[in-house]
């Protein structure tokens, strides 16, 4: 899918990954796998929400999964901006494997695993999505997001969507995704201007990394 770059007024966006929603100290595969943010994560988006507060949000996007929607609703505090779920938004499905640990995973499904591994843009887990298949949802709802919004906006994604979406902006083959980190609670900087997007900022831990994109060091509405 191409993205419709090509747009007349200055925007920018705030993209997001949802705060820390571990459960236990394994590494697992979590897609639709439905968690709640931990301890961690609840302090994580306490602290955006300061972090954010001196910027006005038209909107604050998410997905329909409840590690992102309570991020959004804690980074967006008691009435001050609208939430919109939005399900294109959800992290990729990883269908058989979906919140099972990497290393059972790996033993079960020796084939599939290499196989993704050596493809993981176009080879999917069993029942689940592929990468190409999750940034053929994600970009159509990023553009509908810009066109149903003004002035700056706010997206609380996963770390999936935020890669393949990423990737996109910046012409990156998905193949290589995972070179792109993707803390939990971290912030992405993307700016149009002139009608092309770029990536200003990426996997921040806080809003000072990168003031120098706005003028006083907050965006502009328009």
């Amino acid at each position: 899918m191409k993205c419709e770059r090509k747009m007349v007024d200055r925007r920018v966006v705030f993209l997001l990954r949802h705060g820390d929603s571990r459960q236990d100290h394994l590494k697992r595969y979590v897609g639709h796998t439905d968690t709640i943010l931990n301890e961690k994560g609840r302090a994580q988006a306490e602290v955006l929400c300061r972090e954010l507060a001196g910027i006005s949000f038209s909107r604050l996007y998410c997905s329909t999964l409840q590690r992102s929607v309570e991020t959004a609703k804690l980074i967006a505090g008691k009435g001050m901006a609208v939430v919109t779920q939005v399900p294109e938004l959800c992290e990729i499905s990883m269908g058989l494997w979906d919140g099972r640990s990497m290393e059972e995973v790996q033993s079960a499904y020796p084939d599939e695993y290499r196989r993704r591994g050596d493809d993981p843009a176009h080879h999917s887990a069993p029942g689940g999505e592929s990468f190409a298949e999750l940034q053929d949802r994600v970009i159509p709802a990023f553009e509908k997001i810009l066109r149903d919004s003004e002035g700056p906006v706010l997206i609380v994604g996963h770390a999936g969507v935020n890669r393949v979406l990423l990737a996109h902006l910046i012409g990156m083959p998905l193949g290589n995704l995972f070179r792109l980190g993707q803390d939990y609670a971290c912030l992405n900087v993307l700016v149009r201007e002139k009608g092309l997007f770029r990536v200003h900022a990426m996997n921040l831990s806080t809003l000072a990394g990168c003031n120098g994109a706005f003028p006083n060091g907050v965006p502009p509405e328009g």
